[in-house]
């Protein structure tokens, strides 16, 4: 019973030689901006308990969740997002650091996508994440550093910024159920103007479902904030446009105001957001390649209140992208092959270090014969092969 023993499952596959590189040079090269801005790396368990994913706090679906038993019986979920273990190591592990913490990650998650043909089910992301910190200097060095990455490997995206309390807000005062008022959400977060229209036809119009049907509109520039001033007139939605316009200025004056755009309709699914959220995008990659936000009340659910700030990055739709640019090197031969004669195989190895210690790509023959290793030398494209026996012959290939 083999059948499934040459396929990989559903949503996962095989990385082959320029695509390793690639992720490991987007890994690199993003983690070392972290690095270099203070954060420093964690890693947290690819296994999990399904406690720690609650769908009550983490807006992650039961059904998108691999989900297997231990041997006690008891429910344990393969990672399906990052923040939220980073924020149960936090309570657990870090309540003993000086505030702010300075975190970041590399690591894959599992999400079951049934419905999404060709989006991975293992995807690996990077991020980071600023607990005990919050306001406008904490927000801005977030969002600057996600721009700074991004902008290292694929300088074309756009990225949008939003606030998760605008919909709460005018949600909230709708006289609907919590089914309805996701798919209302669903309809925004995806501009279905046909479906929300649909749906809020069935209301009786007010100020919050005008909003509603107004929200997926308001992206743009500084011109999203004059038109967006009508529906919040409240204190609180008022607040909150108010706080995303100074926040917008401000990045704005550091030269970024060309690479933002301000998307009022950007309303993610994950419940933990509790304020500002934004995203990037890169031409050709219809999925985000960047998502992050705050989320002030997360680690509360963890026992250990704090406010908090962070972004994820995916990495392979990032290396995806460079590949298909031609912006990363391919796979290269071998410097130097070393074939050792009869007798001489300690020698040859020996002498492959010394070639390794000068920084030279150095294979070893594992042929009984020269003239194997020369052919194998000409078929990989190896243009030296050193012969190892009384003497060292040096054999250059054209």
């Amino acid at each position: 019973m083999k059948k499934y023993n040459k396929v990989t499952p559903e949503g996962t596959r095989d990385l082959l030689f320029e695509e390793c590189l690639a992720r490991r040079h987007v890994e690199k090269t993003l983690t070392d901006v972290f690095s270099s801005r203070g954060f420093n790396e964690v890693v947290t368990p690819g296994m999990e308990f399904y406690d720690v994913f609650d769908p009550g706090f983490s807006g992650i679906g039961q059904e998108v969740m691999y989900k297997m038993s231990d041997h006690r019986g008891r429910l344990i979920v393969m990672r399906p997002d990052s923040t939220m273990p980073i924020a149960r190591l936090a309570a657990t592990r870090l309540q003993s650091l000086p505030k702010p913490i300075r975190l970041f990650y590399t690591q894959p998650i599992y999400r079951n996508n049934p419905a999404l043909t060709g989006r991975s089910d293992e995807t690996v992301q990077t991020g980071i994440e600023l607990l005990g910190a919050d306001g406008m200097r904490a927000d801005l060095e977030v969002i600057v550093t996600a721009i700074e990455s991004l902008s290292k490997c694929v300088p074309d995206f756009r990225f949008e910024l939003g606030h998760a309390g605008l919909f709460r807000a005018f949600a909230e005062q709708l006289p609907v159920s919590d089914d309805l008022r996701e798919d209302i959400r669903c309809a925004i977060e995806s501009k279905n103007y046909a479906s929300l229209n649909l749906i809020l036809d069935g209301l009786e119009e007010s100020q919050q479902v005008t909003a509603m049907r107004t929200l997926p509109r308001l992206f743009g520039g500084e011109e999203v904030f004059e038109r967006a001033e009508p529906f919040c007139s409240g204190d609180q939605s008022g607040r909150m446009l108010e706080y995303l316009h100074e926040l917008y200025n401000s990045l704005s004056r550091r030269g970024l105001g060309d690479k933002i755009i301000i998307d009022l309709g950007l309303v993610q699914r994950n419940d933990y957001y509790t304020n500002i959220v934004f995203s990037a995008y890169v031409k050709d990659c219809g999925d985000a390649v960047l998502l992050g936000g705050r989320y002030d009340n997360l680690l509360g659910c963890f026992d250990f209140p704090m406010p908090a700030i962070g972004f994820a990055i995916n990495v392979d739709a990032i290396s995806k992208i460079m590949l298909e640019r031609g912006k990363l090197c391919t796979v290269l031969p071998s410097d130097v092959l070393v074939h050792g004669e009869t007798g001489f195989e300690i020698e040859a190895l020996s002498y492959a270090s010394t070639l390794i210690e000068k920084g030279l790509k150095c294979e070893n023959s594992i042929f009984n014969t020269k003239a194997e290793a020369l052919e194998y030398a000409k078929t990989r494209g190896i243009r030296r092969v050193d012969c190892i026996g009384n003497s060292i012959q040096t054999i250059n290939l054209a």
